[in-house]
């Protein structure tokens, strides 16, 4: 089916949703790669001043995930989508109208605030709405994403050489062209089920959902996903830079490394989460996937081992060998990214049990967000001492071990059941009339329910029971019997 047809399956919201994504995307992506050079050549602000105002716009939006989706819980999905996109239509427009530093913070702020406020709600939106669909879902969300990356920057492009201020009241436009659309058609959303929504202290939700059954270990080995991702943003086009100089090639070349990124993905994603979908399972898929990101770094290890060994290689060679390499790594992020992306966000649902779902979206994008900090710091940081000492492949080296390191991770917290369905929400098997104790099934790694996208396989219950009044699946874990509390 082609990915128009899965498109039009979906029900309306989903549907306006993932449009909405890829205008997003374009709104976003047509701005921020050209702010940078406009704080600095356009107002002649400092390396300083361009470091805060953009590392205000990042912390605001990573640092601020966690109370945007407990805002999304306790409100709904749709005013925190609405407000989101509100915000960010001020914060464009008010980067393309001022050049004082103070209201250029506050306009940072604001539009990283704004991508708090909606990115939670709209994958527990998306989630929601979709039921047993979900993989397929957020298979489609990621190319729609994906779609607004790759056209963004061309529109900004074109934009920017009529004048920077352009650019920032054209997205303005597209943003406040989402609110009026949301407010208008997309409908009322809330999590756990629709009901009352869950009142109690916020500091008792993040606990909560901080110590669910597996769901931390998770987000902690999810992190790699990440920092290997995030690489075609950072070590890649520092790379394209040293083989193709800072003049107009190297810029081809960053491009060409986007293109080929964005490119994969919208071509490959349906198939390839149907390929992993119907071999691998969720669990072989997240595992496998974060070996595939690590892998992506070999081209480049491999093309950067060679060139020391050998020296005497011409510079057209070297350069072109590099090229290979570098877009043979891009093509094969985006696989992996490809692989990882919808199971990974079916997964968060499935340990979230349909509770607190944009809490746990916000919880999650805040830890890997710190990851994410922390892991391009420390690539930077390699890249300049590796090259400093004539070692310029050992960065890949450390990519690629991290990646087998997180997918190992992963691998082990299924094999210990830490990634399945929680106890509570499974039925509890009660003993036999003769004494015998319930039967249980337990999944491991490689086995997998024909239904990914349903929640992870629960304990079976015994067949027959001594009583014939069934046990609630939705009672407390307390309550349950002490065989089920032991397990």
């Amino acid at each position: 089916m082609r990915v128009l047809d899965r498109y039009r399956s979906f029900d309306r919201p989903v549907q306006l949703l993932l449009l909405n994504q890829l205008t997003i995307n374009l709104g976003f992506y047509m701005l921020i790669p050209y702010l940078a050079d406009h704080l600095s050549q356009g107002l002649g602000l400092s390396v300083l001043m361009v470091g805060l105002i953009l590392g205000v716009r990042n912390f605001s939006q990573q640092g601020m995930f966690l109370v945007g989706g407990s805002l999304a819980d306790r409100f709904g999905y749709k005013p925190m989508i609405v407000a989101g996109c509100a915000l960010r239509t001020g914060g464009f427009a008010l980067i393309g109208l001022v050049d004082n530093v103070p209201a250029l913070v506050v306009a940072s702020a604001a539009t990283g605030f704004a991508g708090a406020l909606f990115n939670p709600a709209v994958r527990a939106y998306i989630a929601h709405d979709t039921g047993e669909r979900r993989v397929e879902a957020f298979a489609l969300f990621s190319i729609f994403y994906q779609a607004g990356i790759l056209i963004g920057p061309i529109v900004g492009l074109a934009l920017t050489g009529i004048g920077f201020a352009v650019t920032c009241l054209v997205a303005a436009a597209v943003f406040a062209v989402l609110t009026v659309l949301q407010i208008r058609a997309l409908p009322a959303r809330r999590g756990d089920g629709g009901g009352d929504a869950d009142r109690r202290p916020v500091l008792a939700q993040w606990r909560d959902v901080a110590t669910t059954r597996g769901f931390l270990p998770f987000s902690v080995a999810m992190i790699g996903t990440y920092v290997l991702s995030y690489q075609v943003y950072l070590a890649l086009p520092l790379h394209a830079r040293t083989l193709a100089g800072d003049g107009n090639l190297g810029t081809a070349l960053v491009t060409a490394l986007y293109v080929v990124s964005g490119g994969v993905t919208i071509a490959a994603q349906m198939k390839v989460t149907a390929w992993c979908r119907a071999r691998w399972g969720p669990a072989g898929s997240l595992s496998r996937g974060l070996v595939v990101l690590g892998v992506a770094f070999v081209p480049l290890l491999a093309a950067d081992g060679l060139l020391v060994a050998l020296p005497d290689v011409s510079a057209v060679t070297a350069t072109v060998l590099g090229v290979t390499a570098l877009l043979s790594t891009a093509a094969l992020l985006a696989i992996g990214t490809a692989v990882v992306l919808p199971f990974e966000m079916d997964t968060i649902v499935g340990l979230a049990r349909n509770r607190l779902v944009a809490t746990h979206y916000g919880f999650y994008n805040t830890v890997c967000g710190v990851g994410i900090l922390l892991g391009n710091a420390g690539t930077g940081w390699a890249i300049d001492l590796a090259r400093s000492l004539g070692a310029p492949y050992a960065p890949w080296l450390v990519l690629l071990v991290i990646g087998l390191l997180c997918g190992f991770a992963l691998a082990v917290l299924y094999r210990r059941g830490l990634l399945t369905a929680p106890a509570e929400d499974t039925q509890a098997a009660q003993s036999e009339p003769d004494g015998d104790p319930p039967t249980t099934q337990l999944w491991a790694v490689g086995q997998h329910d024909d239904s990914p996208t349903r929640p992870l396989p629960a304990i079976r219950a015994a067949q027959q029971q001594p009583d014939p009044t069934p046990v609630e699946t939705t009672r407390p874990l307390a309550d349950l019997p002490g065989a089920a509390r032991r397990w």
